[in-house]
């Protein structure tokens, strides 16, 4: 399997997410099941991310951009801390998580901009520029919008769980 195929398969998922999440505050069954189980889905959403950002980097070895590398300072930590907080029951923890969750959304939002208009980037590598676009997963989704996807997965579901 390709990079391309692969980036398809992690957009895939999360949209298929983002579709279940949706659901999931109109449903009632699926409000209390996303209520019971937010904290967990939002933790394999923040895993899942950066299991996708390492294997981009790491295993397809595209070098990460400036603003890369700041989305992944506000998604690792989510990696780490929720998995902890959805096994111990830590509900309170969702309060932090949407803070960093919604920093890191702005930022994927900056970097979508500059991809869009990339005539605005003036603090990037110029060897290695925010604006380039690696993949373009199931036609459309490059890697700044597959994390601020992700970003809006947690903060939706870590509002669920303080709404509880």
């Amino acid at each position: 399997m390709d990079v391309q195929d692969l980036a398809s398969v992690f957009a895939g998922v999360l949209f298929l997410a983002a579709l279940a999440t949706f659901a999931g505050w109109f449903h009632p069954h699926l409000r209390s099941a996303y209520r019971q189980w937010g904290l967990t889905f939002a933790a394999a959403v923040a895993v899942g991310a950066t299991a996708g950002s390492l294997y981009f980097s790491e295993v397809a070895d595209f070098l990460p951009c400036e603003m890369c590398w700041v989305q992944r300072i506000f998604m690792y930590p989510l990696a780490l801390i929720l998995p902890i907080a959805a096994v111990r029951k830590q509900r309170e923890i969702a309060l932090y998580g949407i803070v960093l969750a919604t920093i890191g959304l702005a930022v994927s939002i900056y970097h979508i901009q500059i991809q869009i208009w990339p005539a605005q980037s003036t603090s990037c590598d110029p060897f290695n520029p925010c604006s380039g676009k690696y993949v373009e997963a199931l036609g459309f989704a490059t890697i700044p919008q597959m994390a601020g996807l992700s970003f809006v997965l947690i903060i939706a579901a870590l509002v669920k769980q303080l709404r509880a």
